[in-house]
């Protein structure tokens, strides 16, 4: 359980950055961080989300469905 309520907090911080990327191109201000600060933080926490579902599947806390249909 608690390995689902990490992902979904990932995936929440993943779509705030990706907003946060599109507010600041919309509002091309030279004074606020650049886009790419939240397009990196977005691509790395797609990355540990990956890297975490693979560490838990082999560790044997979550389990793949075995018969997809």
């Amino acid at each position: 359980m608690l390995i689902k309520i990490i992902v979904v907090g990932l995936l929440a911080f993943m779509i705030y950055n990706l907003f946060r990327a599109l507010f600041i191109m919309n509002k091309n201000d030279p004074d606020k961080p650049p886009m790419s600060k939240f397009i990196g933080r977005r691509v790395m926490t797609s990355v540990v989300i990956i890297v975490l579902l693979l560490v838990a599947m082999l560790t044997g806390l979550i389990t793949p469905n075995p018969r997809p249909y």
